[in-house]
């Protein structure tokens, strides 16, 4: 394909994938008049490409849309919407190379990463294609007549995306709302919008016009407009806790409005004496996500809790194994790991690390910007900082970077103790050849999701989401797509 490089030639890949307007579609035509934004390429901090800026009268006019071509789409059946979702996917396989180059300039992630993201995305759209005869309903024999209920859509939903991994969010939100029968209006992260914009260019292919509308949009004017519009009444939200709380305050005083929130984490890896210590330190650096997303993830195992029998010896496997992450440019497929999406993000990064350092910690591998790179771009090495206070800063506080945090205990109740004693509490893994002590500590964990012998990650089918500030609702399940439609009971009086 002429619009990406997939040798080890790493000059810049032909600007056909970025070269050309980028526009919303709503109306079923372009919206021409909306205002532009400058976006960046992370891994130069250069100029990329010119992103939509849309504005309240433009969400207005998109959401406008999509209520007037809801009610046809609903009309169809859940198995013929799914089968719309399933083309979908199959023409984000054709276009699996353009996409995933889209984001790995737009948000710095490396070629091999995005493309898993691609085929991460359509696995989840089949998925919930598979489930849509679940959206039946149930007769109940409350009484001698009939009683049974039906699942109906909201109309027009928003979800509302995260920049690590933009078009995997954007595909795999939108298939449970559309199966359900409700038309979306997705929100493409500020920072990296244009596999969101692409993604819905391909759906305008398969769906009808005006069912899958995606808006971009900087400084909050866009998403605010989303969230506070009358004709929205389900909303689903990927980002910081901040943001979400932000969203649940404008919804409400908007009106009532079903929102489920996927927020951060500060997540905990505990390593027990009897662990397996190689695949304890492989664990918590594959569940770090650096050559997925730069540790820009909220399910990151970014705290490291280790027994004070093995910490040494974990501690000095985990360096060596960052030690070994080649960081450079995301379109070299010789690099691991990419860029961080933003300056902001790059600041936010180094601040933490200084912080760690100033209350005690030490930097054993990383520390700042690698070697391997040149004066540009927003690159910062894989750290891991060790003799960090649970209490501290860096011990309590969602980084989304590249830092890992590795701390100690003695007894299997402090590690409890300390992995509760944060803010979230979305994921945690347990390393232990003990599984009666797994067990026990699962129980007392409180997150959303315990893995044991295994790093954070995630399992297509299996509810993926958090307590506490990491939010609420579950999603990448058959709850994710009943989330999506309301129940309505119709009660006959039998004669």
């Amino acid at each position: 394909m002429d619009f990406c490089r997939t040798d080890n030639d790493v000059s810049s890949p032909p600007s056909s994938v970025v070269d050309r307007p980028w526009r919303i579609l709503a109306g079923g035509d372009p919206v021409e008049t909306v205002a532009t934004y400058e976006i960046e390429n992370p891994s130069t901090g250069r100029k990329l490409a010119d992103a939509p800026d849309a504005s309240a009268e433009e969400v207005d006019r998109a959401v406008r849309a999509a209520a007037l071509a809801q009610p046809a789409w609903a009309a169809l059946t859940p198995r013929e919407r799914a089968g719309r979702v399933r083309r979908l996917g199959a023409l984000m396989i054709e276009h699996r190379e353009e996409l995933a180059t889209l984001d790995s300039l737009d948000m710095g992630a490396p070629l091999r990463s995005t493309r898993l993201d691609v085929d991460g995305a359509v696995e989840l759209m089949n998925i919930f294609a598979d489930y849509a005869l679940e959206l039946g309903g149930r007769t109940i024999p409350v009484s001698a007549n009939l009683h049974y209920t039906t699942s109906e859509p909201y109309g027009v939903v928003a979800r509302i995306g995260a920049f690590n991994h933009p078009l995997f969010f954007a595909a795999s939100k939108a298939a449970a709302p559309l199966i359900a029968g409700n038309a979306v209006i997705l929100k493409a992260p500020d920072q990296a919008p244009l596999s969101t914009l692409r993604f819905a260019e391909l759906a305008a292919e398969v769906l009808p016009p005006d069912v899958l509308i995606a808006i971009s949009g900087r400084g909050g004017v866009s998403g605010r407009a989303i969230v506070a519009h009358p004709l929205i009444r389900r909303i689903g939200f990927i980002g910081s806790a901040a943001t979400g709380r932000s969203i649940q305050k404008d919804a409400a005083d908007a009106g009532v409005k079903h929102v489920t929130l996927e927020l951060g984490g500060k997540n905990a890896q505990i390593v027990l004496a009897d662990a397996d210590l190689a695949a304890a330190a492989a664990g918590v650096v594959a569940g770090m996500n650096f050559t997925m997303s730069a540790g820009q993830s909220c399910g990151s195992t970014s705290r490291l809790l280790l027994h004070e029998s093995v910490a040494e010896e974990v501690q000095t496997r985990v360096a060596a194994i960052l030690d070994a992450i080649r960081v450079g440019d995301p379109i070299d497929e010789s690099n691991d790991m990419g860029s961080l999406v933003s300056k902001a993000q790059y600041d936010k990064s180094l601040h933490y690390i200084d912080v760690g350092v100033a209350e005690g910690g030490t930097v054993l591998s990383g520390g700042g910007r690698p070697s391997t790179v040149g004066p540009e771009g927003w690159f910062v090495s894989p750290t891991l900082i060790t003799q960090v206070a649970p209490d501290s800063t860096l011990g309590q506080q969602e980084v989304f970077g590249p830092v890992l945090a590795a701390m100690t205990f003695s007894t299997v109740s402090e590690a409890i103790e300390i992995t509760n004693a944060v803010e979230y509490g979305l994921t945690a893994s347990v390393y232990t050849s003990d599984l009666t002590t797994a067990h026990r500590i699962a129980r007392d964990l409180k997150v959303g999701h315990v893995l044991i012998n295994s790093p954070s990650r995630h399992f297509w089918g299996l509810p993926f989401g958090g307590t506490k500030s990491s939010g609420f609702g579950r999603e990448e399940c058959l709850e994710e797509l009943l989330s999506y439609a309301e129940t309505k009971t119709t009660t006959v009086m039998l004669p």
